[in-house]
């Protein structure tokens, strides 16, 4: 642990004369100075335009990139590094298949109740031309209610996206079970694995998932950076999403001729120094290996769990079992707003959380909460750290709640 947190500056420092305690890597993680370097390497080494320059700075760019795109491929488990398309985040690859996919007046398409604006604003602007969105409901205890999303399931259903892991409280769905049944039915899959590839082994192949979306700022990499995985034959008979320079072989005042895949699905030029500090994000937590991630995420949520539940007045969001939770909790204390246990926190103790709905509204809408608290834990937090947090909230308690 010492080790791994010497790679990271912002955890060297101190303020106000005290170290941050950074809870908050749900939203954005902390960058490695391997991944910062990646990044300097393209601007003082090769700062140049990649495929289309001929030229040895140019040259060198498509080589690091044709190199990311293959640590990319083996990280996420494809079969073919032609499937996997550089975007900007997951929201711009969850809109890219539904702008993409050719869903039509009728079909329907199904998500849970749980699901982050990025995989849910998409298909209520398709519901304008037709296409149907339809919710399956969590069940009582926080869980996904397979019997309810198998008894749904018919032909009408054309795609099933859903969130893998939740940023709402850490909760990961039965993915494969889910595939599985949306494959019997003829339907597609898409998950939206932004929480769940940064913390634990994700492979698309053994998941049989059609498309994954996932974003570089969760784990490790450069904000502004993520990965679409489609599987190649669907990916040739979409249309581009978007179109311009690089997604075409050939153009005239009147046509164009599109690349194969990815480079139809990448227009314009491309953040080279993103993506090359993308591929060394996952080449880091591969050397750490993401289920020692896993292992250790769990651990310490059972740590802050456990505390938090023998504290009056603390309310907990999502399954009770720490270890259905990945490295995610998310509660509320007493009638306390959330922007304001956020602020204390940070304040007083150095204690970086997120407040507020998390992108989540409509979850918090439907049960009547304004929002939560969430500590979000990841490879280089401690034991130690947990322990001033939970200490920290004994003492905000008795302020907080009367």
């Amino acid at each position: 642990m010492e080790e791994i947190r010497k790679d990271f500056p912002v955890l060297q420092k101190k303020y106000d004369g005290k170290p941050l305690i950074y809870f908050d890597n749900a939203c954005m993680t902390l960058r490695p100075v391997q991944v910062i370097n990646a990044i300097i390497r393209y601007y003082e080494e090769f700062p140049a335009c990649g495929e289309r320059s001929k030229h040895r700075l140019g040259a060198k760019v498509t080589e690091e990139v044709d190199a990311a795109r293959r640590t990319m491929k083996d990280f996420l488990g494809a079969k073919n590094e032609r499937e996997i398309i550089f975007t900007k985040n997951t929201t711009e690859g969850i809109n890219l298949v539904a702008h993409s996919l050719g869903l039509k007046a009728g079909d329907v398409v199904l998500t849970t109740d749980r699901e982050h604006n990025s995989n849910l604003l998409p298909w209520q602007q398709l519901a304008k031309i037709g296409v149907r969105h339809e919710i399956i409901k969590s069940k009582a205890d926080g869980t996904f209610d397979l019997e309810a999303f198998e008894k749904r399931m018919d032909k009408s259903v054309k795609l099933v996206s859903m969130v893998h892991t939740s940023n709402l409280d850490g909760y990961t769905t039965p993915a494969e079970k889910i595939i599985k049944a949306a494959h019997d039915w003829g339907a597609l899959t898409l998950l939206d694995a932004a929480q769940s590839v940064p913390h634990k082994d994700v492979n698309v192949s053994k998941l049989g998932v059609d498309f994954l979306a996932c974003s570089g700022h969760k784990m490790m990499g450069p904000s502004g950076t993520g990965v679409l995985y489609g599987k190649y034959d669907l990916l040739e008979k979409m249309n581009p999403f978007l179109v311009g320079g690089g997604t075409v072989s050939d153009s005239t005042y009147s046509t164009a001729s599109f690349e194969k895949p990815p480079e139809k699905f990448e227009a314009g030029l491309q953040d080279y120094a993103g993506i090359m500090g993308l591929a060394e994000a996952a080449r880091y937590l591969s050397k750490i290996g993401k289920a020692n991630i896993e292992k250790h995420e769990i651990e310490l949520n059972k740590i802050v769990s456990n505390g938090l539940s023998k504290i009056n007045g603390i309310s907990m969001i999502g399954p009770t079992d720490p270890a259905l939770r990945s490295g995610i909790i998310s509660f509320n204390v007493g009638k306390a707003g959330s922007h304001e246990v956020a602020l204390m926190l940070d304040k007083n103790y150095n204690i970086a959380v997120r407040s507020g709905a998390h992108c989540v509204h409509s979850w918090f809408n439907a049960h009547g909460l304004k929002g939560s608290v969430r500590a979000s834990l990841y490879a280089y937090n401690t034991k130690e750290e947990c322990a001033v947090f939970l200490d920290a909230m004994q003492k905000l308690v008795k302020v907080l709640v009367r």
